[in-house]
């Protein structure tokens, strides 16, 4: 098939078309089917056009799209108190990606150093986070090469190695206004900090006097197990940042802060989609599946199955071993092979996706059943056993 050509080259991408996907499953337009554990990037969280995410908008779009952001919707209303109701944060604002609500947590951390702190602007970021695609973003991203693409890169953020709380408190300076981290490293290859790492963060932001901003556009959502990653450590961050599972695959993400924090003034922040009703609805939609006990446990419960067949094929096929939580895994390979995995699985009718050159990376919708995970660790373990020859016999 001839590549799109009307579209510019941003990624690239196996050949075929996809036009229909439920639940676990995606086909293209020849038919085929795949079982899905990318769900773009980890937005799917209820899969595939799940019918709660249909009715929503159908439901919505036949009563209000947009009003604009300058009057008040109910559903964006609801959802802010939905979402603050289950964290520490007390006030929402919503966008249509992740990079926009960390563009936000940059300006208010921003706005809140210039009145608390004397003018200080910095932030702290860390070495293989990554916050998003705006100049803003890029700049606050740890990504290698990435400050050399559109020079001259934003100033502003002092970069340390993830994990080491001590080369947090020898960046933190006059100029310090925040910490941005990712509770698990997920562009980065999912990398899980040693226990205590966010308690320390918390710790030391606190009697530093700066504030302590989460990206969770991957990890929160239920992603990691609870709602919101940080939550497993028992901490409350100044600022959090959510996205791709927040919306269940429609465009929606929110910056939450604490009350003391929100000092945005009229005109600071906006957006012409921002909290539109549309999305909101959908979001409530996700939230309240999210929410439901029954489903809680029953997710959880998969999850636990992935990572130990995850496991089992690590042992099986030589490689070193996986790390991450709840949905977001990764299978750490023993040679740079993962794009050949990667397109060994795709030939099989499978999705994965490979973020380092060592690395396999899943990412079910949190609605993948027992059985999938069983289809999938099969067609993982066939495609790992053409592309590591032998592997079978290791360990």
């Amino acid at each position: 098939m001839n590549p799109p050509d009307a579209l510019m080259t941003v990624t690239e991408r196996p050949p075929g078309v996809m036009v229909r996907g439920e639940g676990s499953w995606l086909w293209d337009e020849a038919g085929r089917r795949y079982l899905d554990f990318v769900q773009g990037w980890a937005v799917n969280a209820l899969g595939h056009a799940p019918p709660e995410i249909q009715n929503a908008l159908a439901a919505q779009s036949g009563l209000l799209l947009t009003p604009s952001p300058a009057f008040h919707n109910r559903p964006q209303i609801e959802l802010a108190r939905a979402l603050t109701a289950q964290c520490s944060l007390d006030r929402a604002f919503f966008t249509s990606t992740g990079a926009e609500a960390n563009e936000g947590a940059i300006k208010l951390a921003r706005k809140w150093g210039q009145r608390q702190r004397g003018g200080a602007f910095e932030i702290v970021t860390t070495h293989g986070g990554f916050h998003g695609r705006t100049l803003a973003t890029m700049a606050a991203t740890g990504k290698p090469g990435w400050d050399a693409i559109f020079p001259p890169a934003m100033p502003g953020f002092r970069k340390v190695p993830f994990g080491d709380v001590g080369a947090v408190a020898k960046a933190i300076g006059d100029e310090t206004a925040a910490v941005l981290v990712e509770p698990i490293q997920g562009e980065g290859g999912v990398v899980v900090p040693a226990e205590g790492y966010l308690r320390d963060l918390r710790d030391l932001t606190a009697r530093r006097g700066v504030l302590l901003m989460l990206d969770e556009v991957q990890t929160g959502m239920g992603r990691t197990g609870p709602l919101f990653a940080h939550q497993a450590d028992g901490i409350e961050p100044d600022v959090m940042t959510l996205g791709k599972g927040i919306g269940g695959g429609v465009p929606l993400a929110a910056l939450l802060a604490k009350e003391a924090v929100c000092c945005f003034e009229p005109g600071d922040q906006g957006g012409t989609y921002a909290g539109n009703p549309l999305m909101a609805a959908v979001g409530l939609a996700v939230l309240e599946r999210l929410l439901d006990p029954a489903f809680v446990a029953a997710r959880l419960q998969v999850a636990v199955r992935l990572a130990a067949g995850l496991d089992r094929i690590s042992r099986t096929h030589g490689c070193l071993g996986i790390r991450g939580r709840g949905f977001l895994l990764a299978l750490r390979l023993a040679t740079p092979a993962s794009g050949d995995v990667v397109r060994a699985c795709f030939e099989r009718g499978g999705l994965v996706n490979a973020p380092r050159p060592d690395l396999i990376r899943l990412m079910p919708a949190l609605t993948v059943t027992a059985s999938e995970v069983d289809q999938m660790l099969e067609l993982l373990s066939d495609a790992l056993a053409e592309v590591l020859p032998g592997s079978r016999t290791r360990g």
